[in-house]
């Protein structure tokens, strides 16, 4: 008969002080304990900008307890607990009475803190869009990731971590219409802010709430205002010999071009021809 191999029969699967005991001893390794409500204290630099409905969560606890313990880092300076992921079991915790909460402590000064909040909020279901969007700016600014190495800390695509961050462009008084109105989707709001001003962000907001406009519709709106903008034509410099023996012309891409451009693009040509030829161009 093969070794049974798991906790014990008589542990059940509760995090109070017994449990946390039990899988100690048992593991021969700390796991966590139980510390007074009062010693703990909410981030103070805690990504989230509202912890959201927590009635049920609260519900789950007064029947089932704290299901998971919380990450806490200890202040010795103050000599207090800071929460680094588990803000919303705290406040559910307090709001139905409990006086000790299990934890599991970890050595991280305040920049790690930060680091491991904001991809804890970020792998989160519930937050809408622009708060994911300001989670990856933050992750961005403060410790100079990539978006791809966004991407693999918090299991998104990078093309999902630009997309988001694109978000960051519309203002925050057109956000707060976004949400008063329900425009949520990601898919939306992207086309929200594909628009080239404010206004013509306002305005497509407005139809979206009205469902005038869905998303498919939103981007062929797009698109068609796209197709329909003349493209500006190429700048051209043109330079033709008194004898018209030769005329010069440079072709530049953009529209608008600056003499020293005109300038640098005359010396770069100049100096290829003043290279020497290739064998095979010599031999041709």
């Amino acid at each position: 008969m093969s070794k049974r191999i798991g906790l014990p029969v008589t542990l059940k699967m509760r995090h109070d002080a017994h449990y946390v005991e039990a899988l100690t001893t048992f593991s021969g390794a700390t796991v966590g304990r139980m510390l007074p409500i009062e010693k703990v204290r909410p981030n103070p630099e805690q990504p989230r900008k509202t912890l959201g409905d927590i009635r049920e969560l609260a519900e789950s606890i007064r029947e089932k307890g704290v299901l998971e313990p919380l990450l806490v880092r200890y202040a010795a300076r103050e000599d207090i607990y800071y929460i680094i992921s588990g803000e919303r079991r705290y406040h559910a915790s307090r709001e139905v009475g409990l006086r000790e909460l299990p934890c599991i402590e970890k050595s991280a000064d305040e920049a790690e803190t930060l680091e491991i909040s904001l991809i804890e909020n970020l792998q989160r279901k519930d937050l809408t869009p622009f708060e994911e969007a300001d989670g990856l700016a933050r992750l961005a600014d403060q410790f100079e990731y990539t978006h791809e190495e966004i991407a693999r800390k918090i299991g998104k695509s990078r093309t999902s971590v630009t997309e988001l961050l694109s978000l960051r462009i519309i203002p925050d008084e057109l956000r707060r219409e976004c949400l008063e109105a329900g425009v949520t989707s990601k898919s939306l709001l992207l086309q929200v802010a594909r628009q080239p001003t404010p206004a013509k962000m306002h305005d497509m907001v407005q139809r979206i709430a009205q469902g005038r406009l869905t998303r498919d519709e939103a981007r062929r709106a797009r698109q068609q205002e796209q197709g329909s903008a003349p493209r500006p034509d190429p700048y051209t410099f043109t330079y033709r010999a008194e004898d018209d023996s030769f005329t010069l012309r440079l072709q530049f891409r953009k529209s608008h071009v600056t003499p020293d451009e005109v300038m640098n693009a005359l010396h770069e040509a100049l100096a290829s021809v003043d290279q020497p030829a290739t064998e095979p161009e010599a031999a041709a």
